[in-house]
């Protein structure tokens, strides 16, 4: 028996499925996406392991590992096995490398695009993904600058085999800063790619990542956050305008995700906030 659920998201030209898998006795089952290079990364297993197969009937020679993912090239197919898992969450992210190479102004090594990768672990890109799925239901607008930084990371580890490159601790120009601080202030609270972003400042989305936090101290996603926020500060002292008020007009889904949000940035709630500055 095999019931799922699966959620569905894009960033960065990057598709990510989540798919949860609830299991009773043995699973054999063909893997999706065929037709596309693809990485699987298993989040969770409970009650017993998996194994991706190469051929459907025969065990995967790599042994077991914690964490474990694969990678698979386009036309490739794969198998998912478990003689006995009771729930399994992984996520499922699709690649087009030709439009990824374009739009994030990278060179992808052509062996390791090409190459299967059965049953490896990597730390830094399990944490990458399992933070992407964390976001993958999250409407906030800030959201989207947030997915496409991870994936950027993402692609960039798994499919480049140069070293990435140094932190710019010399930041955007004034002119790029400029720029980009207008764009996002006039676009706010709406969604922003970091594509276009970067290629406002004409640069890679790596290089222009880097450059922004050296030069405001805060990733971009995290920059248009707080200016939401303080948006709302502005709103909270300026106005009579209720919390949901507030909460639609600095893009946040209502005043419950608003005043999480507040609270986790400033300290206390909104109407806390509001009453000490007001009394």
């Amino acid at each position: 028996m095999l019931d799922l659920v699966m959620s569905q998201r894009a960033w960065n030209g990057v598709s990510i499925d989540v798919v949860e898998f609830y299991c009773a006795g043995r699973v054999l089952h063909p893997l999706r996406h065929t037709t596309e290079a693809r990485l699987s990364v298993l989040l969770e297993e409970v009650g017993g392991y998996c194994e991706p197969r190469v051929r459907e009937d025969q065990p995967c020679p790599i042994p077991y590992r914690p964490r474990h993912m694969h990678f698979a090239p386009a036309g490739m197919a794969m198998w998912g096995y478990s003689p006995n898992a009771r729930f399994v969450r992984d996520a499922n992210l699709t690649f087009d490398l030709d439009v990824l190479g374009e739009r994030l102004a990278m060179r992808f090594d052509a062996d390791l695009a090409a190459t299967p990768r059965v049953r490896f672990a990597d730390d830094r890109i399990w944490t990458l993904v399992k933070l992407l799925a964390g976001a993958m239901n999250d409407p906030d607008p800030s959201t989207q600058l947030y997915g496409d930084g991870l994936t950027a990371a993402i692609v960039a580890r798994l499919f480049s085999s140069l070293p990435e490159p140094a932190t710019d601790q010399r930041g955007l120009a004034p002119w790029q800063l400029q720029r980009v601080i207008a764009l996002l202030q006039m676009r706010l609270p709406e969604r922003v790619e970091l594509a276009e972003l970067a290629a406002l400042a004409g640069l890679s989305q790596s290089h222009f990542s880097h450059a922004f936090k050296a030069s405001t101290g805060m990733a971009p996603y995290r920059w248009q956050l707080d200016a939401r926020i303080r948006r709302a500060q502005t709103m909270l002292i300026d106005t009579r305008a209720s919390l949901d008020q507030i909460a639609e007009a600095t893009g946040f889904a209502d005043s419950v995700h608003f005043g999480r949000t507040f609270r986790k940035l400033i300290g206390t709630t909104p109407a806390a906030w509001r009453h000490d500055r007001k009394s």
